[in-house]
């Protein structure tokens, strides 16, 4: 196992043992075990397949192009409204997961078959995003922001868009898009956590207060 999954899993507050018992189940079908993203992700070569989770509510085996599965089960449940490829399953127990291994390695074996076949969801067109002048001021002078920026989630750019437009002055606009740079160019959301201490993977949960105040979100 890697150390940092490991890590991950010991130190899980509500789901420990069901995220080892899942752990187990993935190397089981061949899959590479990685910490990637802050959480444990499942690869196929060098392709990422699956990653799993833990909330209050449940642990999650999510599947990162879903929307191609049969689910003939109807277990796989839609992340959030936007979502277009990830589909997860919630589990609440280790009985639970026992008593429906045979299912879940189908579904695996079906995910490495999609991944091997190099199938691909077929997703909705990015909706219409308007760019303040200040950012594509900032996408001339550093190309590498505007390539980082194109290859966050429609959501995530909305997201920082909504902000960076919501000042009414041009320098404060400025201010904020240099403020959210780093995070941007790390590839994180305006909601994301990054110092790795929510429990509410990816979004920041207000972990960070609890520590030093150069860990923060």
């Amino acid at each position: 196992m890697d150390p940092k999954v490991e890590a991950y899993i010991s130190n899980a507050k509500y789901w420990s043992k069901e995220l080892q018992m899942l752990s187990g189940i993935l190397q089981d079908c061949g899959l590479e075990e990685v910490f990637k993203w802050r959480a444990p992700c499942y690869m196929e070569g060098k392709k990422n397949v699956i990653i799993t989770g833990e909330f209050k509510d449940g642990c999650v085996l999510s599947f990162l192009k879903g929307v191609l599965l049969k689910d003939e089960h109807q277990l796989l449940q839609k992340p959030g409204e936007n979502s277009q490829s990830a589909r997860y399953v919630k589990f609440t127990s280790t009985r639970e997961i026992a008593e429906k291994e045979a299912i879940i390695k189908a579904y695996i074996f079906e995910a490495i078959e999609i991944e091997k076949a190099g199938l691909k969801p077929v997703t909705k067109a990015k909706d219409n995003l308007t760019y303040p002048d200040e950012l594509l001021e900032k996408f001339k002078e550093k190309p590498a922001l505007k390539e980082a920026f194109e290859k966050l989630t429609p959501g995530r750019q909305r997201a920082y868009l909504i902000h960076f437009t919501g000042a009414k002055q041009s320098k404060t606009v400025f201010d904020r898009i240099d403020k959210y740079t780093p995070r941007i160019l790390r590839g994180y959301g305006f909601n994301d956590c990054v110092c790795g201490h929510s429990k509410r993977m990816p979004n920041c949960d207000g972990s960070h207060k609890n520590f030093p105040e150069d860990i923060s979100c």
